[in-house]
């Protein structure tokens, strides 16, 4: 893998979105990252179907950031189908929710995320996970489909 890295960023809240792009630059991770707001989005994204169908402009992302209460389809259905997928299995994801139910980190872990992070847990907190998630994903080889 090159030094750049693909990230897909599920979040339909703006001051998260916000939040997340600052920590990015923050930890200077280079690449690319493709926001879509909803959980139909992020599906559509990573099959490269619909408006996302181009692979040149919408390629496969070496790692996932996943909101958990997004529209249309919720971040926990994503979570399943991304982990029952040979295609999709091997990405990582990192939940960012503000869901601190122990149900849903409990669910998250158990189905396969990388890592579940509470956005309560504060700024600081935030920025060492998306750093050392972004060293795990630097790491981790996942070839283009």
């Amino acid at each position: 893998m090159s030094d750049d890295i693909n990230i897909l960023l599920v979040e339909d809240n703006f001051e998260h979105l916000r939040l997340t792009k600052y920590l990015l630059k923050q930890n200077k991770v280079p690449g690319n990252l493709f926001v879509v707001r909803d959980g139909q989005e992020a599906i559509d994204f990573l099959y490269q179907r619909n408006r996302f169908a181009d692979p040149q402009s919408n390629p496969r992302p070496h790692l996932v950031l996943l909101d958990l209460n997004i529209p249309r389809i919720n971040g926990r259905e994503v979570l399943k189908i991304m982990k029952s997928d040979d295609g999709l299995k091997d990405i990582p994801v990192v939940v960012v929710s503000s869901s601190e139910r122990e149900e849903d980190v409990s669910y998250a872990r158990e189905i396969g995320a990388a890592a579940y992070i509470s956005k309560s847990d504060g700024f600081e907190k935030l920025n060492q996970a998306l750093s050392t998630v972004y060293q795990y994903a630097a790491r981790t080889p996942t070839s283009p489909q």
